[in-house]
């Protein structure tokens, strides 16, 4: 399954606020499609299949991942000792595309994505140019010495006001460049998931 391309908005209306995905508003607060509206006494019958389907499409659509990416993300969160949910976002979160996100580079994971495919990214002054790059803690996440490169980064951090990053990052606005200090701290996370139903939509598989 590829990657969405599709209506952003569309998508935030029927799951909530993806961050990753755009930071814009809709406008409709309806859910979209034909059975978006409520029917009879007002409530949307879901079924807890359907629940755990949201939650799992919450994560494919914030980190701009296909089915395959985030079960192959489970299977490798199931390996490792912890608890899976845990692991599952830090995996998710230690991304190169989502670690520049989070350090302000660009304005969504998308578009983060461009940043890196672009090789305007590199890592312990290595331009790597894979945004599913697992990043490592003491990593060195810099932008490109490259007058273009620092000029689309210097502008994002201004366009979107950003201030500091999460506390498993910090950030060198001067030398745009940003450390990784720890795995992430699941209460600074900005998506509003349940983890642990999305593991239960794979435990058959």
């Amino acid at each position: 399954m590829s990657r969405y391309r599709g209506p952003k908005l569309r998508i935030t209306r029927r799951l909530g606020k993806l961050p990753g995905l755009t930071q814009k508003a809709s406008k409709k607060s309806a859910r979209p499609g034909q059975h978006g509206k409520t029917l009879g006494d007002g409530k949307k019958k879901t079924t807890e299949y359907g629940i755990r389907l949201e939650e799992k499409q919450k994560l494919k659509f914030n980190y701009g991942i296909s089915e395959s990416q985030l079960y192959h993300y489970i299977k490798e969160a199931r390996r490792r000792k912890g608890v899976t949910g845990l692991i599952l976002l830090q995996l998710l979160e230690m991304r190169l595309d989502t670690i520049c996100f989070s350090l302000g580079f660009a304005p969504t994971i998308a578009a983060a994505r461009q940043l890196v495919n672009h090789g305007h990214i590199t890592v312990n002054n290595k331009v790597v140019d894979i945004p599913s790059f697992q990043c490592q803690i003491n990593d060195i996440i810099s932008v490109k010495p490259k007058l273009t490169s620092k000029n689309i980064v210097e502008n994002n951090l201004k366009i979107n006001n950003f201030i500091d990053p999460p506390t498993h990052l910090t950030l060198d606005k001067s030398k745009l460049e940003g450390i990784v200090k720890n795995y992430c701290d699941r209460s600074e996370l900005l998506l509003d998931l349940n983890e642990l139903l999305v593991i239960e939509y794979y435990s058959r598989r």
